[in-house]
C-alpha cells in the first residue's frame, strides 16, 4: 500500500520563478507528491525564492523561521529552498538554518527530484548551486505539467549579460542563454492545444534573444512566428531593456494584431549621472526617444516601468530629473523601490550618504505623482468598451469573472463561466486602484 505524500510550494518574485515553480510541481509529482494548501499539511515544503531586494530575502528567512516548530514536531518533514536566494546563499543557508534539508540554485532545479528522494531515504542534506555551461542549459529549459489556464508564460531566454551595478540577477541567474526558437514555438503550440489563448514570452532581457547564437532569429522575428500560431489570441512579453529595444521590435506593435498594446520598459532613473552609475547603457534622451517612437508607431500603447530612488550619490537635482521624466513619459504604472544594496553587486561598494529620511521623502513624492497620473488614466477609461480576455473567476467573489485588457488592466464583471477563454467586449464602469469594474456589452 503506497503512502500518501503531500507538498506545499510558495513562489516569490518574477514570472521566471512562476515558470520554474511549474517545473518543480512536475518533478515532485513524479515522486508521488500531491499539492496541499498549507505547510502544516505537507511532508515536503518548498520555497522558490527571489533575491532582487533585501526585503524579499528577509521574507524567505522569516518563512523558514515559522517552519522550525513543524520540523521539531515532525523530523521527517523535508524543507527545501530553491531559486535566487538559494543560489546567492548556498552553503551559508544550511549553516544559518540547521533544520533546512535542500538548497537548490537556479541552474539545478532539474535535480530537485533526486535531492528529495535522497532526503527521504537517507536524511541527506544537499546544496546544489553550481552554474551550468550554456550548451547544457539550453537542454534544460523548464518542462511543465499540462494546464488548461488561459494565460501562460513561456521562457525564451535565461540570465543576463548587462551587469547593472545594482542588480543581483546576473550573479544568481548566470549569463544569457537563448532557447532554440523551434522549441519555443513547439511549446507555444502545445500550450494553445491545452487551452491557452494568451502567451507571455519572458526572460530577464527578452530583447537580447538570439544575439549570442549565430543560427538564431531576433526577438522581433520570434514574435512574428509566434503570432502565426493558430488559436493564439494574444501575445505579451517582458522584460525589455531600453538599450536593446530595436526599431524592428517597436514596429511589431504596429504590424502584429495579436501583440498587446503594452510594454514594460524599466527606466530606473531620470538623470544621466545616475543612469551612468547604474550602468544602464542609455541616456535620458535616448530613453525618451524610444518612448516617442513607440507612441508614434502605436498611439494607443501604454507603458509601465521600474524606478529606483536614492541610488548612492543621487542628488536632489537628479531626483527632480526623475520626477520630470515621469511627467513626460506618463507611465500607467511604475514599480518603485528605495535603493537596496545587494551583496556581490558593484553598487554595494558605493558610499551611500543619502539620509534615510531624504530617500523616504523622495519616494513618497514620486509615489504621489505617479498615483495621480495612474488615477487620470483609470478615470479616463470609464465608459470605454474594451475587448477583455476572460481568464477565470474573480477573486472578488460574487460569481464575477475577471480578465485583462490589451493594456494588462484587470477587469471584473458579471458573466457565465463558459466565457472563460473568450475575448468579450466589456464597458468599464468603476475604477479602483488595482482593477476596473465593468459590465459585458
Amino acid at each position: 500500500m503506497s503512502v500518501m505524500k503531500s507538498f506545499y510550494l510558495e513562489t516569490f518574485g518574477c514570472q521566471m520563478n512562476v515558470v520554474d515553480s511549474e517545473q518543480i510541481v512536475g518533478l515532485v509529482q513524479s515522486l508521488g507528491y500531491s499539492s496541499v494548501d498549507s505547510p502544516e499539511q505537507a511532508n515536503l515544503i518548498i520555497l522558490n525564492t527571489c533575491s532582487i531586494r533585501a526585503r524579499a530575502e528577509r521574507k524567505v528567512y522569516g518563512h523558514l523561521g515559522r517552519f522550525k516548530p513543524l520540523k521539531q514536531r515532525r523530523p521527517e518533514l523535508i524543507i527545501a529552498v530553491c531559486g535566487c536566494v538559494a543560489q546567492q546563499e548556498g552553503q551559508r543557508m544550511l549553516e544559518k538554518v540547521p533544520y533546512l534539508d535542500i538548497v537548490c540554485g537556479t541552474h539545478n532545479i532539474h535535480r530537485l527530484a533526486d535531492m528529495v528522494r535522497d532526503a527521504e531515504l537517507h536524511r541527506a542534506r544537499h546544496v546544489e548551486v553550481d552554474f551550468l555551461e550554456a550548451d547544457k542549459r539550453r537542454r534544460l529549459f523548464p518542462e511543465r505539467a499540462p494546464s488548461a489556464e488561459v494565460s501562460r508564460f513561456v521562457t525564451v531566454i535565461q540570465g543576463c549579460d548587462n551587469f547593472c551595478s545594482y542588480c543581483i540577477v546576473p550573479h544568481v541567474r548566470g549569463r544569457e542563454v537563448s532557447r532554440p526558437s523551434a522549441e519555443v514555438l513547439e511549446e507555444v503550440r502545445l500550450l494553445v492545444e491545452q487551452g491557452a489563448r494568451e502567451i507571455t514570452l519572458i526572460g530577464q532581457n527578452v530583447n537580447s534573444y538570439g544575439c549570442k547564437e549565430d543560427d538564431e532569429i531576433s526577438f522581433a522575428s520570434l514574435l512574428r512566428k509566434v503570432a502565426e500560431v493558430d488559436g493564439l489570441e494574444r501575445i505579451r512579453f517582458m522584460t525589455s531593456h531600453p538599450k536593446d529595444l530595436s526599431d524592428e521590435l517597436i514596429d511589431c506593435f504596429a504590424d502584429l494584431d495579436k501583440l498587446c498594446k503594452h510594454i514594460h520598459l524599466p527606466v530606473q532613473a531620470g538623470g544621466d549621472a545616475v543612469l551612468k552609475a547604474m550602468r544602464r547603457g542609455y541616456t535620458r534622451d535616448q530613453y525618451l526617444g524610444r518612448i516617442e517612437r513607440l507612441r508614434r508607431v502605436c498611439p494607443e500603447i501604454r507603458m509601465t516601468s521600474d524606478v529606483i530612488v536614492g541610488f548612492p550619490g543621487e542628488t536632489e537635482s537628479e531626483f527632480e530629473q526623475t520626477m520630470d521624466l515621469l511627467e513626460r513619459a506618463r507611465f500607467t504604472e511604475i514599480y518603485s523601490f528605495i535603493f537596496s544594496a545587494r551583496p556581490g553587486t558593484s553598487a554595494a561598494d558605493l558610499p551611500d550618504d543619502i539620509p534615510k529620511e531624504v530617500k523616504q521623502q523622495w519616494f513618497d513624492r514620486m509615489l504621489a505623482l505617479q498615483e495621480e497620473i495612474t488615477r487620470q488614466y483609470h478615470q479616463m477609461d470609464i465608459g470605454q468598451v474594451l475587448p477583455v480576455l476572460v481568464e477565470g473567476s474573480s477573486r472578488q467573489g460574487n460569481g464575477q469573472l475577471f480578465g485583462r485588457t490589451t493594456w494588462n488592466r484587470i477587469v471584473n464583471f458579471d458573466g457565465n463561466p463558459d466565457l472563460v477563454g473568450r475575448i468579450v467586449p466589456v464597458r468599464l464602469t468603476v475604477a479602483y486602484r488595482n482593477s476596473h469594474l465593468g459590465e459585458r456589452v
